[in-house]
């Protein structure tokens, strides 16, 4: 089970990571151009924050099944702290992740709230910006593991 929640995890980043670009620059043109906030404006909001929403989910299935999860869990947290690896699946990774869905659903709920379509697009492209970065630094790739692949088989 947890080599396949781990492949659904890793594949579905890319749905988050697409969404969210989108939303971002369907938000940008929208405030920058002085966009009425149209349907396709909210749909892509929607379908970022539930992609981070299905990545939460699926993430802490992941921590509670996870080797990692596992040993953070029977060691009470000393050996994983100091293990940079375990710590940063165990406790950056999460808390990282955990801020960026909190900031892509302060950024809907915000641009839905709203009733100036600008300030609609502007609230949007500002919270979604904050989560796509957070979500961009906090994935275990490049800077954090470069030899992590990009796609699990």
């Amino acid at each position: 089970m947890y080599q396949t929640v781990l492949l659904v995890h890793s594949w579905t980043r890319w749905l988050v990571l697409v969404f969210g670009l989108i939303a971002i620059f369907r938000a940008f043109t929208g405030w920058q151009g002085r966009k009425p906030f149209a349907g396709a404006d909210n749909g892509m909001g929607a379908a970022f924050v539930g992609s981070m929403h299905l990545q939460l989910l699926l993430g802490i299935i992941l921590y509670f099944i996870s080797p990692v999860g596992i040993k953070a869990f029977e060691t009470a947290g000393s050996a994983v702290m100091k293990d940079p690896t375990s710590r940063f699946f165990a406790v950056e990774h999460l808390t990282g992740m955990l801020l960026a869905v909190v900031a892509a659903q302060v950024g809907r709920t915000l641009s839905k709230k709203a009733t100036d379509p600008v300030l609609k697009h502007k609230k949007a492209f500002t919270w979604f910006l904050i989560a796509l970065i957070l979500v961009l630094v906090m994935i275990p790739w490049g800077i954090w593991n470069p030899e992590r692949p990009l796609f699990h088989v």
